[in-house]
């Protein structure tokens, strides 16, 4: 990538499609309090800070140390500003103590079954005990991102997998056990039966990736 013209300096990132529609389905807006959970290396922290410059300020989070140094090198590449926190997205209590925030971009471990195209290693590293594990992670880190999440604001849950335990089912029982969550369709297959937005491998020469937008509900 040091090799495309203007990279060095900071003109031009590389990044998936499947991936940049994080940052136009977030929609944040100026003036607000953002959170990227699991955010490293780093390319939708960046893009969203592109894509909204004059957010108050966003975090992002990151459980492996190593990684988030690697959103600090991004962003100093391309001279944008970020709050890094080295922390567990499910034990937010631990390194954040501030307001609840507007929009929360939920970048959620997963199987990364989307992107065998580019890791081919992961069809052998891969255990299929490893979905189930990975489920119980995701639905940790969402109750625990729902709890910092304002009322009225939006949480845009995203993984690169393909399988439906991580990703549509996932949603699904979040959306049974939380009763202030309200689904945002975002296109005509997002149903309250089979919630989220899922590319596959190869539409539009994407990787597979998915993708759910929520808001809570604002109580009187």
């Amino acid at each position: 990538m040091n090799e495309l013209p203007g990279f060095a300096e900071g003109a031009c990132s590389v990044q998936d499609a499947a991936a940049q529609h994080a940052a136009w389905l977030l929609e944040p807006q100026a003036n607000e309090l953002i959170l990227d959970a699991c955010a490293a290396p780093g390319g939708k922290t960046a893009h969203i800070l592109e894509h909204q410059p004059t957010v108050k300020q966003l975090i992002a989070v990151d459980f492996d140390e190593t990684r988030l140094q690697r959103v600090a090198e991004n962003l100093q590449r391309i001279k944008l500003d970020a709050t890094l926190i080295h922390g567990d997205a499910s034990q937010p209590e631990q390194w954040w103590q501030g307001l609840q925030f507007d929009r929360i971009l939920l970048d959620a471990p997963c199987s990364a079954t989307g992107v065998i195209r580019r890791h081919p290693d992961i069809k052998w590293l891969r255990r299929a005990e490893d979905i189930a594990e990975l489920a119980r992670l995701q639905s940790s880190i969402l109750d625990a991102m729902w709890l910092q999440l304002k009322p009225g604001g939006t949480l845009l849950y995203a993984t690169c997998s393909i399988l439906s335990d991580e990703n549509s089912t996932q949603i699904k029982a979040f959306l049974e056990r939380t009763t202030d969550a309200i689904h945002v369709p975002l296109n005509e297959q997002d149903t309250a039966q089979q919630p989220g937005w899922q590319i596959y491998p190869g539409e539009q020469h994407m990787d597979g990736f998915f993708y759910a937008k929520l808001t809570k509900q604002v109580t009187a």
